[in-house]
């Protein structure tokens, strides 16, 4: 918590103005549209089913069994409260631990998780870097640097010899066979679909912002969403980035709508994320693993 607050002041004091201007801000006009918000809500829920989606797809690839995807959604969903624990590791470990219940082998599911956290992040940089270039003077040298280490990265990875052998260095550990299909045409399709995912959540934002009448132009602030959140991760004794991706939003948003707006914006958006996540995930852990559903599968596993 105390490394948390340290960072969120640094990152205010460094790229922000400050948030003096929340005191003065007229609260009647963060009143939203309902059906905009409404919308931004419907499409962030659905980057999350996606990204619930191609976890299970690359199950599949990795040799595992092919989860229905209502399954795949359940169980990632679940998997995710574990993200606002500090570690940033419980979420992998809670999706291993569930999946195992469903035949998925532990090394395979794991796996999953850890490989598809690592190309979701790239893809969320790629999509960031656009807030990144256009951002304060001070993060727009982090921005191309940041583009030429994540072009360098990815083309290192597509190397059909190192792909296989980062892949056949994780199996092993696990004392598991590799999957022999398995290729670097895999991870450049996962990329590209995780990248695609990553601009409906850019975009689920821009439709937020624009549900509080604010009219901003959607490639930088869009992008600043996907941008704070890679920063917010990076910082692993914050739960889910908290403090962090706000400070790194204020911070983007800034120069577009004024710091304190911008300031009130990440807060809401604090809020509309982790409400779209824990609603359906509460209801999922009631259905998968709460305790009515655990005694039933307890006697089914008796039977």
């Amino acid at each position: 918590m105390a490394l948390t607050v340290l960072v969120t002041w640094f990152i205010v004091e460094s790229l922000g103005p400050g948030l003096g201007e929340l005191r003065s801000l007229d609260r009647a006009a963060w009143r939203p549209d309902l059906p905009l918000f409404g919308l931004s809500c419907l499409a962030l829920l659905t980057g999350y089913f996606v990204s619930a989606a191609l976890w299970g797809r690359m199950v599949s690839d990795l040799g595992g069994p092919r989860l229905p995807f209502t399954q795949a959604i359940q169980l990632f969903m679940v998997a995710n409260l574990g993200r606002y624990l500090p570690g940033k590791v419980w979420q992998i470990a809670g999706l291993a631990v569930l999946a195992r219940g469903r035949g998925v082998p532990a090394a395979t599911a794991t796996g999953a998780a850890v490989l598809g956290q690592g190309v979701s992040l790239v893809a969320a940089t790629l999509v960031g870097l656009v807030a990144l270039a256009a951002g304060p003077e001070q993060v727009r040298t982090w921005g191309l640097g940041g583009a030429g280490v994540v072009g360098l990265a990815v083309a290192v990875g597509l190397i059909p010899r190192v792909f296989r052998w980062v892949v056949g260095v994780w199996f092993r550990i696990a004392k598991q066979e590799p999957p022999p299909a398995l290729g670097s045409g895999h991870a450049l399709v996962w990329l590209l679909l995780f990248a695609a995912n990553w601009v409906l959540y850019a975009f689920s934002f821009w439709i937020l912002a624009a549900s509080f009448g604010h009219t901003v132009p959607i490639l930088p602030v869009a992008s600043a969403f996907a941008a704070a959140y890679v920063l917010g991760y990076l910082m692993i004794f914050a739960p889910a980035g908290v403090g962090v991706r706000e400070a790194s939003l204020v911070a983007f948003l800034t120069p577009y709508m004024g710091a304190g707006a911008a300031g009130v914006l990440a807060v809401v958006a604090r809020v509309w994320t982790t409400g779209v996540e824990l609603l359906p995930a509460g209801i999922f852990w009631m259905r998968t693993v709460g305790p009515g559903r655990a005694e039933t599968n307890s006697e089914d596993a008796d039977v």
